[in-house]
């Protein structure tokens, strides 16, 4: 195999690791030329959901489940609204035979809820399996076989006439089994379909569907696992893609994928296989499976819903979702996995909290434009590809505050967490007091300990200068008299200012204390809890801004301007 030489902008030489060893998918398995539809498709409908956790899912865990947690699952799964449930391996062990019979004798199926059970095509293990299901007014026997080149010659021993063979009298075994006084359904998957030759993987699937007489009222479902994926997810969508277009009675079929995600593309690889024909996906909650995982059914519904698309599925409560599958699984879900982890609706950057800030601004601006609750009104925030809100999560993280932030994100934490509604001109002062203590701290500082600073540094009243005692007049001519006791030092005096309005009848008293100070900036906020009142000011030779929190606006004013004069003077 030649290598394309690098370019001259690109550094990157030939590494030390043993890559001739591996070979490249063409030289694995037959992709047909095809005439592609599927890139221009589009996913306008969802398919039909079939979460594996308790089968494929449970398979891969260090502690698999016991029925109470298996239940628990089950009960998760149907109250987020997936129709058909893969239940278990009845014939793999005793677990999973109890609670197949479990559900049973129990009552646990919802009438428009079919399960899945799973059998490898073995006669005495397809009994076993019937076994398992009696009783239930309907299932899917799911049955499977390897059929790729390498599985039939390193595994099984068998060449592909022999493979059919034991498909074919699997599948008759199961037509004789089945309860006609129930619905029962077939499925069939050619296990390491990716790498197995495309005309193979038709004559068995156009096999078994004309054996076990599908319908459009009793369709067989044929699933087509990307059991080790082998190569980019537009590989995998042409082979669907082929299959789809070559079925027999495909009018009778219902055709499913199955991807896992070795390469880390199963999301893609199952999104792709969608506009490539695929009707139905199966896969886990979070991603849950063996090696890298089955493909993650919460991250491909959410997906279909952040373009608009009705994943059929509940997910208004991802936190008691993703708590209850950590449970089952005794796995963590990543803080950063797609939609569900604690950190994916956070923003840390400076850049991005100023941008979902304002997003969130002109958000509920638009809202009241239109006439409509925020919840209701059409979603446009950056950084945000859906509502926090629409999943159960506050806006209370989505902006958190440590050494990378801005001043964007810390106003909008004051704001929405304590009423304190920071001038604009102000952040950038207040933004160096953050840095300062999360770069000192290392850490993340939260809403309550931002607050904490904002007062230390802002609502300052001792220090050079004190006000003692004080009082306003107003003039017959409509100004306003400053009439104080102020401690400057070591000095106390009484001291008295005339202005136009209080601001300025304060800094005048303060000029005859000897203080110059001219106000550069300033401005009110009125809240639930009183006004707070912000000025900038320049004394001693020196611009500091201030705060200050009162029941009225007068009082916030002057404690505004004193502590902005101590801060310059200090």
């Amino acid at each position: 195999m030649t290598t394309t030489p690098a370019p001259a902008w690109n550094p990157q030489r030939p590494g030390p690791m043993p890559f001739h060893r591996y070979r490249p998918f063409q030289e694995r398995v037959h992709v047909p030329a095809a005439d592609r539809d599927w890139p221009a498709a589009r996913i306008e409908r969802a398919p039909l959901w079939v979460p594996v956790d308790l089968r494929d899912g449970n398979q891969a865990l260090a502690e698999p489940m016991d029925t109470p947690r298996k239940r628990r699952f089950f009960d998760l799964l149907t109250g987020m609204g997936f129709k058909e449930i893969e239940v278990g391996y009845p014939s793999a062990s005793r677990t999973d035979f109890d609670f197949v019979r479990h559900l049973v004798t129990s009552g646990a199926v919802p009438d428009d809820v079919t399960p899945v059970v799973f059998t490898p095509a073995r006669r005495d293990l397809i009994d076993r399996t019937f076994e398992a299901i009696e009783g239930l007014p309907r299932a899917v026997v799911h049955l499977y076989i390897a059929t790729s080149p390498v599985w039939r010659d390193v595994v099984l021993g068998r060449d592909r006439a022999e493979v059919w063979r034991t498909v074919r009298e699997a599948a008759e075994h199961m037509a004789r089994r089945a309860d006609q006084a129930s619905y029962v359904r077939f499925q069939f998957s050619p296990e390491t379909f990716n790498l197995t030759e495309p005309d193979f993987v038709l004559e068995l699937c156009d096999g078994l569907t004309g054996l076990w007489d599908a319908s459009p009222d009793r369709p067989v479902t044929h699933n087509l696992p990307a059991t080790v994926e082998i190569a980019t997810p537009n590989v995998y969508a042409d082979q669907v893609e082929y299959i789809h277009r070559h079925l027999s009675r495909r009018d009778s079929v219902i055709l499913s994928v199955h991807p896992h995600n070795d390469r880390g593309t199963g999301v893609a690889c199952a999104e792709l296989a969608v506009l490539a024909g695929a009707q139905r996906v199966e896969g886990c909650l979070f991603g849950n499976g063996e090696r890298t995982g089955n493909v993650d059914l919460v991250t491909l519904a959410l997906n279909l819903y952040a373009q608009g698309v009705d994943p059929m599925i509940d997910f208004r409560d991802i936190d008691t979702v993703r708590e209850t599958v950590e449970h089952c699984n005794r796995l963590p879900v990543h803080p950063r996995h797609p939609y569900a982890g604690e950190l994916v609706h956070t923003a840390f950057s400076g850049t991005h909290q100023d941008a979902i800030s304002k997003g969130l601004a002109r958000h509920a601006e638009r809202a009241r434009e239109l006439g409509v609750p925020e919840r209701q009104a059409p979603w446009s925030v950056p950084y945000l590809p859906i509502d926090p809100a629409d999943v159960g999560r506050s806006y209370e993280a989505v902006i958190r505050v440590n050494s990378q932030s801005g001043k964007g994100g810390m106003a909008y934490l004051l704001r929405t967490h304590h009423g304190v509604d920071l001038p604009a001109r102000m952040r950038p002062d207040f933004s160096r007091a953050v840095q300062e203590a999360t770069d000192d701290s290392g850490r993340e500082m939260t809403a309550k300990e931002l607050y904490a600073l904002f007062r230390a540094t802002y609502l300052v009243e001792d220090g050079e200068v004190a006000l003692e005692t004080w009082s306003v007049h107003p003039d017959e001519a409509g100004g306003h008299r400053f009439v104080c006791t102020l401690r400057t030092g070591d000095r106390t005096g009484d001291y008295e200012g005339t202005g136009s309005g209080p601001v300025s009848a304060f800094v005048d008293a303060l000029a005859g204390a000897g203080i110059t100070v001219d106000v550069l900036d300033f401005c009110e906020r009125t809240g639930d809890e009183g006004t707070d009142a912000f000025a900038e000011c320049r004394a001693g030779g020196r611009t500091s801004w201030g705060a200050g929190r009162d029941s009225t606006g007068l009082g916030a004013s002057v404690r505004a301007v004193l502590s902005a004069v101590n801060r310059a003077l200090r």
